[in-house]
């Protein structure tokens, strides 16, 4: 069975940006706690709109304050980290203690109240433990969608490393990541030491410009052992062309290639590659308005059967 998530900011769905991983038996604590720190320190940096020296020094002290009036230390039992996770508004509170600290309080208190903070202020209510799980950030205003997603991929994040089994991670839209700096890096992060976790990362992404943008769009193509280009634009395909080395004739195929037709990369080979879709796989995927509208009014007909 499988489980999807829609997150939006008055969804039913919370995921606890605070959320710790449980260490395993091989796991230091404090290294633990000093990696999710400095994982928040870069979200905080995405949903503050940058921090200055201080600013970040400040944060980075009043995060871990935080986690220590709840008793989440390196020293504490990690078994009773989940039952005390603290909130937004419990770092907020930390920060009010604090001098020097008005503009962060101001930037942050729209996480704690009003709208925002019915997703940004709650304790996480979900489980990832089914074969298939979807988190669905469509619904999500798009100035969020980055935190949004940084936040998501953290408690996957999280839950992958507390209890190690196969999986598999596809990061759909990864360009929203790869707006920021932080949010680059801790995808590449990811990717890079998620074999160790028994993961594969799959990162897609139709805006290939933005993500070449960022110094860690390269080393995130580089660690992926297979690629798929498909059709692309020609204001981006010289970007692509010079990113994989291909030739004009490649060029000119990825410019006109039809739905499901691209070039298949293994390493240092590659060859063109058509995929067609069976029709109930095409039932399930396809967001073509036509076909939609088409399996909508099918469906009512078998719903609403005319009476003779």
């Amino acid at each position: 069975g499988g489980a999807f998530f829609k997150i939006f900011l008055n969804s039913a769905t919370h995921v606890n940006l605070f959320d710790l991983p449980t260490p395993g038996t091989d796991d230091d604590p404090e290294d633990i706690l000093r990696s999710n720190i400095i994982n928040l320190v870069g979200l905080l940096r995405i949903m503050l709109g940058g921090l200055n020296p201080e600013e970040d020094s400040v944060i980075d002290e009043a995060l871990t304050e935080t986690y220590a009036v709840r008793d989440i230390t390196a020293k504490s039992d990690p078994k009773t980290w989940k039952d005390n996770t603290p909130l937004m508004s419990d770092f907020v509170e930390i920060l009010e203690s604090m001098e020097g600290t008005d503009s962060l309080i101001k930037r942050l208190k729209k996480y704690i109240k009003g709208t925002f903070a019915g997703f940004f202020n709650q304790q996480s209510n979900i489980s990832i433990e089914k074969n298939m799980t979807v988190f669905g950030i469509r619904d999500m205003e798009e100035s969020l969608k980055p935190m949004a997603l940084y936040i998501v991929m953290r408690y996957v994040w999280n839950t992958i490393r507390t209890k190690l089994k196969k999986r598999i991670l596809v990061v759909d839209e990864a360009w929203w990541l790869m707006q920021s700096e932080d949010g680059a890096s801790f995808l590449f992060g990811l990717a890079k030491r998620g074999r160790k976790y028994f993961l594969g990362v799959t990162t897609i992404t139709q805006d290939v410009d933005d993500f070449m943008k960022s110094e860690y769009g390269k080393p995130i193509i580089s660690n992926s052992s297979l690629q798929f280009l498909m059709k692309q634009s020609p204001a981006t395909i010289d970007v692509v062309q010079k990113t994989f080395n291909l030739t004009e004739q490649e060029k000119y195929l990825l410019l006109d290639a039809a739905i499901g037709e691209g070039l298949f990369f293994a390493g240092k080979k590659h060859v063109a590659l058509s995929v067609v879709a069976s029709p109930t796989e095409n039932q399930l995927i396809t967001t073509a308005p036509e076909e939609v509208l088409k399996m909508k009014e099918a469906k009512r007909k078998l719903e609403s059967p005319e009476t003779e």
